[in-house]
């Protein structure tokens, strides 16, 4: 019985686990890339997305454990496409600069949107898409898995824009580090203790209801897999508040960068992959 049960819960908060920093560090690496190699790279991983979003519909269509896994892998290979997209300049938002010294309050917040509108954009719709393709489908694992991942991000990005101590910034790219100018840092914000609170809420409200004895295996597994998905969201967020140094998980996925560092200062302009609309106009479309 302990077997089983650790099969039951503890495989998948694992298996959680361990796609989340290995995700993570592949898209650090694919990022990390020269100009060439991050295209093609990009075009592969759109390919990919493009399958796993169809797999994640498939996968919402059967009430089992494999398929709750599958829908789970399927939303973070999608997601995965939003933040390579991002991380290497395809598609940001209209504004490419950082903002001025002294700007704050309202107008700064507008200026730092339209830093990652497109992006933003791009994921609303995606998000719009994945829960009308699965709407009323017994499987929610992968719409369940892109919302919270959706949900954290905006929370994260609301907690870097107010302050916090750790922002990031490594993570940054060259050609995305105008970015910086809307990160403030502070030891912490009044927005954090809500960001931890609700989404601590959640996951326990759907650990308990994965351990009670009515819940079907298949549904046990999907609720263990966003939880333990929206638990480790969680993490992400104190390690944005507390004194330690973030990139050490990945620092093995850090390597790309360093060197696109160095490429970049000997390259001017930096290179990096033109923004969609770019490639357009040039193409007369």
């Amino acid at each position: 019985m302990e077997y089983a049960a650790l099969v039951e819960y503890g495989l998948p908060v694992l298996f959680a686990l361990f796609l989340w920093w290995f995700s993570t560090g592949l898209v650090l690496i694919l990022d990390g890339l020269p100009r060439n190699a991050a295209r093609l790279s990009l075009a592969a991983v759109t390919g990919i997305a493009i399958a796993a979003l169809y797999g994640l519909v498939r996968a919402s269509q059967v009430e089992s454990v494999t398929a709750a896994y599958a829908g789970f892998v399927c939303a973070l290979l999608v997601w995965g496409w939003q933040e390579l997209s991002f991380l290497t300049g395809w598609i940001t938002g209209p504004r490419k600069h950082a903002c001025v010294p002294g700007c704050r309050g309202w107008l700064h917040f507008v200026h730092a949107v339209q830093a990652i509108l497109y992006h933003e954009a791009a994921i609303l719709v995606a998000g719009v898409a994945i829960v009308a393709l699965t709407w009323n489908a017994p499987n929610q694992v992968g719409t369940w898995t892109y919302l919270v991942l959706w949900l954290m991000r905006i929370s994260a990005k609301l907690n870097l824009f107010l302050g916090v101590r750790n922002t990031g910034e490594e993570f940054l790219p060259e050609h995305l580090h105008y970015l910086k100018s809307f990160f403030r840092r502070r030891r912490m914000n009044l927005l954090f203790p809500i960001s931890v609170t609700a989404p601590t809420v959640l996951a326990t409200l759907m650990v308990e209801c994965a351990l009670d004895s009515g819940t079907p295996p298949a549904a046990a597994t999907g609720l263990v897999l966003v939880a333990a998905l929206l638990g480790l969201a969680i993490v992400e967020h104190w390690m944005m508040v507390l004194p330690v140094r973030v990139a050490a998980l990945w620092e093995w996925a850090m390597r790309t960068h360093r060197r696109e560092r160095v490429d970049a200062a000997s390259v001017t302009p930096p290179e990096r992959l033109a923004p969609w609309w770019d490639i357009a106009s040039r193409r007369g479309f």
